[in-house]
């Protein structure tokens, strides 16, 4: 399917290259990194009203950069393609050897499909500033007792926008944290989490069409989207574009509790305030005008990657939970962590008392 070693020369290769700081700094700014990390956890703790399961401990932090962030990723798609990877496998063994003809497309396909996956992720890797892994490969998930995943910070992109936002380093790295430190709260707090987000991509992935006729429609929507996307359209993003019917559904339920998670993340970053952040108002200003400030090919990628929907999570989902909070406190709002049939629905993002009624009401 995808040559991921090549995917990961590739990203690697292509990557762009942070920005120019000594080996004392750079050494410096893991530390740095590692140590708020730890700091935040109780003013999380505090906003949140959430503490993590069993002994409390949530787990790994790793401070990377690029190319390490890219390396971490690929693992992740391994774990979560596992899945489909076994059920083509199943399809083919009952079926006639393959044609030297049609092991050559395969092989050649895997690697485009890896050069395609590698020059993405070179991509990404210069614009994600931390992230909760949850699917780590057996070799490197922590032993048993510990939690599952792994909190990552990418140090030369953290570093790259508070330079360019002109802020408080010490306070940027700070709100980054509890952003992160939050997800890795919310899935190591809520026990059913993780394993409903794996359920779902594990799904997703098993409703795929993969037989010709139907994977050469999906491609051609694909190219339909690219087209709207350079366009400057408000057309969906390549993923939106190749889903199946079935795919659609599942991927509206992952949407919804991507949408809660992010949103919860966000607001947890202000709501700490300038007790534990002094600057947050002014780096929530930056913050937000540089989102809004790219350039045309910028704006392009983003609607074909579909980074301009997960910003519309943060928003959509952030306005969720200081409605919901503001309404009737945390204690209430925590009900969403009961169960997957009390997260919102998407009417209930767009008017939060829906989701009042039906679930905050409940005792």
């Amino acid at each position: 399917m995808i040559d991921w070693d090549l995917a990961i020369s590739t990203g690697t290769r292509w990557a762009r290259p942070g920005p120019q700081v000594s080996l004392a700094e750079a050494r410096r700014t893991v530390a740095e990194l590692r140590d708020l990390a730890a700091d935040v956890q109780q003013p999380v703790y505090e906003v949140t009203g959430l503490s993590a399961a069993g002994d409390g401990s949530l787990g790994r932090v790793a401070v990377v950069d690029r190319p390490g962030w890219i390396r971490a990723n690929v693992d992740g798609f391994r774990v979560v393609l596992e899945p489909l990877v076994d059920q083509l496998r199943e399809r083919t063994q009952g079926a006639s050897a393959p044609s030297r003809g049609a092991s050559v497309i395969s092989s050649v396909g895997s690697r485009v499909t890896g050069i395609q996956a590698g020059l993405i992720l070179a991509y990404l890797s210069g614009r994600v500033l931390g992230q909760y892994e949850l699917f780590l490969p057996p070799e490197t998930s922590p032993v048993d007792g510990q939690q599952p995943g792994r909190l990552t910070l990418v140090a030369p992109n953290i570093v790259m926008i508070e330079r360019e936002l002109g802020v408080d380093s010490h306070d940027f790295r700070r709100w980054v944290c509890l952003h992160e430190e939050t997800h890795r709260l919310q899935f190591t707090a809520v026990p059913w989490l993780r394993d409903y987000v794996q359920s779902q991509m594990t799904e997703f992935l098993l409703a795929s069409e993969l037989d010709p006729s139907a994977m050469l429609q999906r491609v051609r929507a694909a190219a339909d989207a690219m087209a709207g996307a350079v366009r400057g359209g408000d057309g969906g993003s390549l993923i939106e574009a190749v889903v199946t019917p079935a795919q659609r559904e599942i991927m509206d339920r992952l949407t919804s509790v991507m949408t809660l998670v992010e949103g919860h993340g966000d607001y947890v970053m202000d709501a700490v305030g300038p007790q534990v952040v002094p600057t947050v108002a002014e780096i929530r200003e930056k913050f937000n005008s540089r989102r809004g400030s790219s350039g045309r090919i910028e704006q392009t990628l983003r609607r074909m990657l579909g980074i301009d929907l997960k910003m519309k999570q943060y928003a959509e989902g952030s306005r969720f939970v200081r409605e919901v909070v503001g309404k009737a406190g945390m204690a209430t709002f925590n009900k969403v962590w009961t169960s997957p049939e009390t997260l919102p629905t998407k009417e209930e993002f767009a008017d939060p008392q829906l989701w009042l009624d039906r679930v905050g009401s409940n005792s």
